[in-house]
């Protein structure tokens, strides 16, 4: 059978990739084209266009790029009527996979959505678009599926593949060797991780690296991104004795004392991973926008593990809280009070237990081949 599948950023090319690997294993006759990355790329994918050329975030960069959008929008439509797949695969990215989901519905073909858009958190009116133009979803976070319920549509909950990720990982390496390994001295981490959009770096690590710097006894390692040149982060890191490591953010969590990270799916790798943090989320507005998105969102917090364990496990600092004072306030707290991250690792035990066991991304190739076979009507 023949795949066409929509990433649109970094995360959503790690998983794609992994669901990849799993549907050449459930089906080795299988074609698969389309939007993504390099991992994607590497797993077998015929690659389109790079999501390096996509990656838009917030309303203002988003406005900026319309005609872009626009030209990636056309040229996705063009190349899914050419290859005419069995089934088209949207990765999350709802504004660019909705629309694309729409032209596949009206070319009478398939749409399984992979990883769903966080509509629980804002915009729950795109229940409607889904129910009418997805086929069948799938889900990775254990709330999703009594959301769908309450709208009254089916979803089909495969576990988090974050976890499959997180448990192919090598043993982890020790201090020492982590250190000579990536030429670091000799002193606990603090770990930077200001996410993989250029505009959360420009945003985020500022304010990281000026907090970090006041633990003298620390030294602070940031994980850089890999669709990211390096000058953004040399630019950003001048006047500033600190290493980079780009690519290996999970080995960076192993071995970190505490991580500063941008909100998104490395909070839930480092609450796997065990890894004490402090979450940031910064766009343009503010407190204008915070106190906006506080009348707006349906959810308490922004992070996926206080989301998932549905309590304040991990502190968020959020829009104008999201500053050098306040990172520096949350740092010293967990770096001077063990019964802190004592309670933080406890929650991390519960967040496991919910999450369930690894092998998402097989469950979720070998169900989605199941139904292609099937041929089965959408389910609403």
């Amino acid at each position: 059978m023949k795949y066409y599948i929509i990433a649109g950023e970094a995360s959503g090319d790690l998983h794609a990739a992994n669901l990849i690997r799993a549907l050449r294993q459930a089906d080795p006759d299988a074609r698969i084209r389309g939007f993504g990355g390099e991992l994607m790329q590497q797993a077998g994918m015929e690659l389109t266009m790079h999501y390096r050329q996509m990656a838009f975030m917030g309303f203002i960069p988003v406005l900026m790029h319309l005609r872009t959008i626009h030209r990636n929008m056309e040229l996705c439509q063009r190349d899914i009527a050419a290859f005419q797949p069995d089934v088209v695969i949207p990765v999350d990215y709802p504004g660019f996979n909705l629309r694309i989901a729409r032209y596949a519905h009206r070319l009478n073909l398939k749409v399984f959505y992979y990883i769903s858009p966080k509509i629980w958190a804002w915009k729950t009116w795109r229940i409607h678009k889904i129910k009418e133009y997805v086929d069948e979803m799938f889900v990775i976070l254990p709330f999703e599926s009594a959301f769908y319920r309450h709208y009254g549509y089916q979803v089909h909950y495969i576990g988090n593949p974050v976890l499959d990720e997180l448990s192919a990982l090598p043993p982890a390496e020790t201090p020492a060797d982590f250190q000579r390994t990536y030429g670091l001295p000799a002193k606990p981490i603090i770990a930077l991780l200001p996410g993989s959009r250029l505009q959360e770096i420009n945003s985020l690590l500022p304010d990281m690296l000026a907090a970090a710097r006041d633990f003298e006894g620390f030294q602070p390692v940031i994980g850089t991104a890999p669709n990211i040149p390096e000058s953004v982060y040399s630019r950003l890191t001048q006047g500033y004795d600190v290493k980079q490591i780009a690519g290996h953010t999970c080995e960076l969590l192993r071995q970190a004392t505490v991580a500063v990270l941008a909100s998104g799916t490395v909070s839930l790798e480092a609450g796997i991973l065990r890894c004490p943090q402090i979450v940031c989320y910064r766009m343009a507005g503010g407190a204008l926008f915070h106190f906006l998105a506080k009348r707006t969102l349906k959810v308490k917090w922004v992070s996926l593990v206080n989301l998932i364990l549905n309590k304040c496990a991990v502190t968020e600092l959020l829009q104008h809280h999201c500053t050098a004072a306040n990172i520096r306030k949350e740092l010293g707290r967990l770096l001077d009070e063990p019964d802190a991250i004592t309670g933080m690792k406890a929650d991390y035990e519960e967040l496991h237990r919910r999450l369930g066991e690894p092998g998402a991304s097989t469950r979720a190739a070998r169900l989605l081949c199941t139904l292609l076979k099937e041929n089965r009507p959408r389910i609403t």
